[in-house]
């Protein structure tokens, strides 16, 4: 019904930066909440990074000041801008969409998840 899709990961140095994007597409009505979530080996999952439809942001302790989430509601897109990459960063990030769905409820919120792109914070 709906599809996501993470594209920008990839291998980057201490101190650089990369910018993660994230495409909604299918039977649409309205994306609520979308999250920027990541899992690293042997280690939990954890939420990056949270904007609500009305762009009302929440970081992580661990990436304030360095990560930014935008959306552009217009196109269904959600951004990652991440800034002085940390090893720490390494992980696959997740992008996740509360969406309403055409002809449903509009209190009705269905969760999608996209397939993860994997950042790699290396020197």
């Amino acid at each position: 019904q709906v599809q996501l899709v993470e594209s920008g990961g990839g291998l980057v140095q201490p101190g650089e930066s990369l910018r993660l994007s994230c495409a909604a597409s299918g039977n649409i009505f309205t994306i609520n909440t979308m999250t920027w979530l990541r899992m690293a080996p042997g280690k939990q999952r954890e939420q990056v990074a949270r904007i609500s439809s009305a762009g009302t942001t929440n970081y992580a302790d661990s990436v304030k000041g360095r990560f930014t989430i935008s959306r552009d509601n217009a196109k269904n897109m959600l951004y990652l801008e991440m800034t002085n990459l940390k090893p720490e960063d390494t992980a696959v990030y997740y992008c996740n969409a509360l969406v309403v769905l055409n002809g449903k409820a509009l209190v009705d919120e269905y969760e999608f998840w996209g397939q993860g792109t994997q950042v790699t914070v290396s020197s």
